[in-house]
């Protein structure tokens, strides 16, 4: 909130042009020149008194001017409305999403953190994630709620799905989440790098049911092109322990498919093969998907006109005064 002083009637305070005016009038009178000229000594003490009526008066005349033009105190404030996005993220949690290309992490870890940079640089917007690997799984519904988008985008891990990478049943979930949704847009943001090898939906199919019901799809292909080192849990035949072993794996991205996903409903490929790349993607994304903002803005005045006038009264009533208790008489 701003607060700024303000004049209703500005057009008052020319009036106080006049007090110098009257001011001189009062010295040039003959009253007071008759007194300058009298053979009658007056005290130095008290020739201030002759004055002090008069110039109170003035005084006061100055500030009925300035209660005449309505000095107000200002408070100023902005009222934002904002109508924001419904927006559906759509993660791979297979097991290729554990390669290990975007150093120094996993392709999901550096897909979590970016995500959740993303999710909290949108407080006007309700977000909600779906994962998936050979089926789809959701995480969290529509909600402005971010500490708890957080928390379950920290808790998704790798592997704990089904095996394989169901692109059209994921899309068809994150659909069936936003279909009711009554916001003025809606998008899904889906992330994986794989090809669709499972589910009983087809990705294209899909993407027109998504297209049927105005949702605008974002895909975006993650990892590196060529063999990079993607951990495997195995049990141990010695100990019967569960151990990691790291392979060298070609994970092939289906850039056709998910092109053509983005195409059909209107939205866009993108492709991202590093951290940096990734953090881009998701900037640009929020570049094209702006949350709609109105602002109002409101002014209210308070009127602070009345210690003038009442300041002015008094020194009028001043004089009287000082002639009750001092025995003065205006001249």
């Amino acid at each position: 909130m701003t607060v700024f002083p303000h004049l209703a009637h500005p057009a008052w305070l020319t009036g106080l042009l006049l007090l110098p005016a009257l001011a001189l009038w009062r010295h040039r009178g003959s009253g007071i020149g008759a007194l300058a000229v009298s053979r009658l000594p007056v005290p130095p003490t008290g020739a201030w008194r002759l004055h002090l009526p008069f110039y109170l008066r003035l005084v006061a005349l100055g500030l009925v001017f300035i209660a005449l033009a309505r000095p107000q105190l200002g408070y100023a404030w902005e009222e934002s409305l904002t109508e924001g996005i419904d927006i559906e993220i759509v993660l791979d949690i297979s097991g290729s999403m554990g390669a290990e290309d975007f150093r120094p992490e996993n392709r999901l870890a550096v897909a979590k953190s970016v995500i959740n940079d993303f999710i909290q640089g949108r407080p006007a917007d309700r977000m909600g994630l779906v994962v998936f690997s050979g089926t789809a799984l959701t995480r969290a519904p529509l909600t402005g709620d971010r500490e708890m988008l957080r928390f379950l985008i920290d808790s998704v891990e790798l592997n704990s799905l089904p095996d394989g990478t169901a692109i059209g049943v994921a899309l068809a979930n994150a659909a069936s989440r936003l279909k009711d949704s009554e916001a003025e847009s809606r998008i899904i943001v889906l992330v994986t790098d794989g090809v669709n090898n499972a589910g009983a939906v087809d990705p294209m199919s899909a993407a027109a049911i998504c297209k049927g019901l105005g949702l605008r799809v974002y895909t975006i292909g993650v990892g590196t092109d060529g063999r990079v080192p993607v951990p495997m849990p195995f049990r141990n035949p010695v100990t019967g322990r569960e151990e990691i072993r790291r392979a060298l794996m070609n994970v092939e991205v289906d850039e056709q498919l998910l092109r053509r996903i983005a195409e059909k409903t209107s939205g866009r490929f993108f492709k991202a093969t590093n951290p940096q790349g990734l953090r881009d993607v998701f900037a640009e994304i929020d570049r094209l998907e702006t949350t709609p903002l109105q602002i109002k803005k409101y002014t209210r005045y308070d009127e602070v006109f009345e210690p003038w006038a009442q300041s002015a009264l008094a020194l009028l009533c001043l004089p009287l005064v000082i002639r009750l208790t001092r025995g003065t008489l205006e001249p």
